[in-house]
């Protein structure tokens, strides 16, 4: 079974999140950037990787997903800078120095 990623992206001014799930984190993140993500996405321009998490499988990280959506606003924050203070795009992260540039 392939391994599953739940990510949140955030726009410029970082005052939309979005919660996704997906078994390819690179392409998905990169459909993101491209403005091929959701109709969501695309319309607040949310672009910017800012959390992401391994799961063994889909399944894994579908429930951990919805656990996420649930969650208040401020939740979500905690957990977003627990892990990445400055809320910085972590696109160069995932890339391993970025093979794509944006």
């Amino acid at each position: 079974m392939k391994e599953g990623y739940v990510y949140i992206l955030t726009n410029r001014k970082r005052t939309v999140l979005y919660t996704g799930v997906t078994s390819d984190l690179v392409n998905r993140v990169l459909k993101h950037k491209k403005g091929e993500g959701s109709e969501f996405t695309k319309k607040y321009e949310v672009k910017n990787l800012v959390y992401y998490e391994s799961h063994q499988n889909m399944y894994e990280a579908i429930r951990r997903e919805k656990q996420i959506k649930k969650w208040k606003r401020e939740w979500k924050l905690n957990l977003i800078r627990a892990n990445n203070p400055d809320m910085k795009d972590l696109w160069k992260e995932i890339t391993s120095g970025g093979r794509f540039h944006f």
